[in-house]
């Protein structure tokens, strides 16, 4: 077997290939011998099939496999022993390759054209320094997410009468034309209505001030002007919503007032935990600060990755093999045309220089991820959906038990590990290169943020 490279100057190369007979012959010949043993043709008994009839039948699509098998294997091979790192995959060069005859060639030559992955150099020490905009946290953000808190944590008590705020339960009865329970009418019990989304400002006023047995009456699809509403309230089907016209008495059996959590040691023991050390509303507020600027410092990471990456994509410059790029990604999706080819090219090239210029990184500071960290991040993610449902406190066996679950699909895996990859060279960049920190306010931050989305969009 021959294989040659030949450098073209548009950053691509030209493989030849050549298979030679002494390279096929045997793992043909014993292909044929293992088909001739197990083929069942008609008119022969299994194993008595004559050779030169398995030759004929089944010579040419067992030698073209055997080819293709030893081609593939040889080119991947090569790549590998020359340390050739490629972008893409190889593709036929349909001008060098030669045509190819299988009843009567013994020797066969292959071309394939390569886009070789350009040598990327990143010199964080000697570059130019990059922004991190730390948030200030202020009292404005503390009030509220102490107020965010104190609702999350409410709760519905029973008063005694119907307030503005309030909410009532009771039992529908469905009326006719004369004011009376219509017969095999809708009676739904238990429901839950709040007054102030009452949009018939009449009927909101007659519930004012009623208590527990009091009955009002009203058409239910003109108070709350939702159709589709009036049908889960009722119980009813979107259809039967959409011709009721009736009205209703409504009975109350409960009146319950939406009251905010008072801030005592009970709401900090149910947040935190029983061990907490959280007792008093300055802690708390305290430990909200924290909180809040752990999550700001996520978004200013965030907004340091995003900046970074432009950054360097910008900065550092290389060539790319656009036409075979472009070429290869008509040839994996078949679906696209050339001009949409065109219109995603430029953001395509920008992911790759990315990517290019992370692996430089990775490779130059012996970036790795081990199993632990692996486990961990999935813990986190893991953690971080418990606490989206308000779950602060998960057992450990729990947390692992879903972190197992998450790493068991190979793509959220995948995911977890180019995540740590990312944040691992960001670190890097930080650690090696100037930063220049600047204290910003929220809505200073958010202008910011707003600009990078307008700009890439």
């Amino acid at each position: 077997m021959k294989i040659t490279k030949e450098n073209q100057i548009n950053g691509s190369a030209l493989i030849k290939i050549v298979i030679e007979q002494s390279d096929y012959e045997k793992n043909v010949a014993d292909k044929l011998r293992e088909y001739r043993q197990k083929a069942a043709l008609p008119g022969f008994r299994p194993g008595k099939v004559p050779a030169s009839l398995i030759q004929k039948r089944f010579a040419k699509p067992v030698l073209a496999e055997e080819v293709n098998n030893l081609l593939s294997n040889s080119l991947t091979n090569y790549l590998k022993e020359e340390k050739i790192s490629i972008l893409g995959d190889p593709l036929p060069n349909q001008e060098e390759q030669k045509k190819i005859d299988w009843d009567a060639d013994t020797e066969f030559e292959f071309a394939y054209d390569i886009a070789v992955s350009p040598e990327v150099k990143v010199d964080l020490a000697s570059a130019d320094a990059f922004d991190y905009y730390r948030i200030r946290v202020d009292q404005q953000m503390i009030d509220e997410s102490v107020e965010s808190v104190r609702m999350r944590y409410g709760t519905n008590e029973e008063i005694d009468a119907v307030a503005e705020n309030s909410s009532v339960r009771g039992d529908f009865v469905q009326l006719d034309e004369n004011g009376l329970p219509l017969e095999n009418g809708l009676a739904p019990q238990g429901v839950l209505l709040a007054v102030d989304l009452m949009k018939d400002e009449v009927v909101r006023s007659a519930f004012l001030h009623k208590v527990k047995g009091d009955t009002v009456v009203f058409d239910p699809v003109k108070t709350f002007g939702d159709r589709h509403e009036v049908g889960h309230m009722l119980n009813i089907s979107h259809e039967a919503a959409e011709n009721l016209d009736s009205e209703f008495s409504f009975t109350i059996t409960q009146i319950l007032e939406f009251k905010k959590a008072e801030l005592n040691e009970d709401l900090y023991k149910k947040i935190y935990g029983a061990e907490t050390e959280v007792t008093t509303e300055e802690q708390f507020r305290d430990k909200l600060a924290l909180e809040i600027s752990a999550g700001l410092a996520n978004s200013s990471d965030q907004k340091f990755a995003f900046d970074t990456r432009e950054s360097l994509v910008n900065r550092i410059h290389f060539d790319l093999p656009e036409e075979f790029l472009k070429r290869w990604l008509k040839e994996i999706n078949k679906e696209m045309n050339d001009e949409q080819i065109e219109q995603d090219f430029p953001n395509f090239t920008k992911d790759l220089r990315w990517q290019l210029i992370k692996s430089s990184i990775i490779r130059d500071h012996d970036i790795k991820v081990t199993e632990e960290e692996i486990a961990f991040f999935a813990r986190q993610v893991a953690l971080s959906q418990f606490q989206q449902y308000g779950i602060y406190q998960v057992q450990d066996e729990h947390l692992d038990n879903f972190a197992k679950k998450i790493l068991e699909k190979e793509e959220d895996r995948e995911r977890i590990v180019r995540q740590i990859f990312d944040n691992k060279v960001i670190s890097i960049i930080r650690e090696k290169a100037a930063i220049v920190e600047k204290e910003v306010s929220s809505d200073e931050f958010r202008a910011l943020v707003n600009i990078n989305s307008d700009q890439e969009s």
